[in-house]
């Protein structure tokens, strides 16, 4: 808390808040380090990555789904998609939790991605080329989403291409 009142620049800055927020303490310093920081679109980009990617796995996807709702995420924005969508999956315990929500909610936004930015949506099924290293449980909610998003109306070439390879593999 002390280095993040004491910093002079926003690398420090924000060095300082992932130590918070991964002990559970930095609600107060996410909240001022917003309010310096959100005229810079890059430094919020920041803000919403390092919430997730310190989130606890059992939390991860809800504090993901919260910062979909926030009035600075958008869509249409490639940047806060990626801020919000890498860390998540990057999260390996939380993306890979056994409940799935993980899988879920990133092959809910692939297939609203795809109606916007069909290539960002392509790529984001990337996500799930490691389904060969998990257990049949892992496996099975893999396939079962790949399967959802080529289940989708319309879904362009580019994100049926990836996700019939990814569920190929």
């Amino acid at each position: 808390a002390a280095q993040f009142t004491a910093a002079d620049n926003m690398t420090q800055q924000i060095a300082a808040l992932g130590s918070l927020l991964r002990i559970g303490r930095g609600q107060d310093a996410l909240e001022a380090f917003y309010q310096q920081w959100e005229s810079e679109r890059l430094v919020v980009d920041k803000w919403f990555a390092i919430q997730i990617a310190c989130a606890a796995p059992e939390a991860a996807v809800n504090v993901a789904q919260k910062l979909t709702e926030h009035r600075d995420f958008s869509i249409k924005n490639p940047n806060r998609f990626r801020s919000v969508f890498r860390p998540l999956a990057s999260n390996f315990a939380a993306f890979h939790h056994r409940s799935g929500d993980g899988y879920k909610m990133m092959t809910d936004w692939i297939i609203k991605l795809d109606r916007i930015n069909p290539q960002l949506a392509a790529r984001s099924c990337g996500v799930f080329e490691t389904l060969g290293q998990f257990d049949a449980q892992r496996k099975s909610m893999i396939c079962t989403n790949l399967r959802r998003i080529l289940d989708s109306p319309e879904l362009s070439r580019d994100t049926t291409e990836m996700a019939t390879r990814m569920l190929k593999a």
